[in-house]
């Protein structure tokens, strides 16, 4: 309200569960009751993971996709259905350049992530008879936020004991910015990275023998660090 010139109107605030799948078709209807319509859905609710796979309870993997995959289809469904009938609108999922590439520690995370990109691209495929509803694939490098505070680990009870320094990851709002910027210009998919990170995107689409190399060599000494503690 103070940067803008919308008034208290204009904004509506509800609390959501991905998780809480029952609970999406009401959410989506009371935005409906209150502006009559939905122009941009923005799916941008996760959780990363540090954990070696053979360390992790195959309840952290069930969780991931419920939360990362299952929430954001869900959510999407219901406001799709409304899109459809106005024959417009724009569907925006935060995936990830995980979505692109695999790394080691995150194993359930790039799963959830690949599984997003799979769905939408095929989603985006199903809607040919409606060319003004657009699907929007945003796949951000890393980005200073919370997500390390909130990863999950090898059991879902366990949290994170260190985050890490975050001063090498892009900045938040030049990340909002750049998407806003990708939205706007209705591209199907937009890589949000820094280099060395974007270099590595490129690899693993148009040299992928070497990116797997390059990822053997990165993934042994990131391992190493996550057993120091690092």
């Amino acid at each position: 309200l103070e940067i803008s010139n919308l008034s208290e109107k204009d904004i509506l605030v509800l609390r959501l569960d991905l998780t809480d799948r029952s609970s999406h078709e009401a959410a989506t209807n009371s935005v409906l009751k209150h502006f009559g319509k939905i122009d941009v859905l923005v799916n941008n609710g996760g959780r990363s993971q540090r954990s070696l796979f053979v360390d992790t309870n195959l309840d952290v993997y069930s969780a991931i996709m419920e939360l990362n995959y299952l929430g954001t289809i869900s959510l999407t469904k219901h406001v799709l259905n409304h899109m459809i009938q106005r024959k417009r609108g724009r569907i925006v999922t935060v995936s990830s350049v995980m979505g692109i590439m695999g790394a080691p520690l995150a194993s359930g995370y790039c799963a959830s992530k690949h599984a997003l990109q799979g769905f939408f691209n095929s989603l985006r495929t199903e809607l040919t008879d409606y060319p003004d509803i657009s699907i929007i694939n945003i796949c951000p490098g890393p980005v200073q936020s919370k997500i390390i505070e909130n990863v999950f680990t090898e059991n879902l009870a366990k949290s994170i004991e260190n985050s890490g320094d975050q001063s090498h990851k892009m900045p938040t709002d030049r990340c909002v910015r750049l998407t806003l910027v990708s939205v706007a210009n209705d591209l199907k998919e937009a890589w949000i990275s820094d280099h060395p990170y974007l270099a590595v995107c490129y690899l693993w689409q148009y040299a992928p023998t070497w990116a797997w190399w390059l990822m053997n060599r990165m993934g042994k000494r990131r391992i190493q660090n996550f057993k120091s503690g690092v």
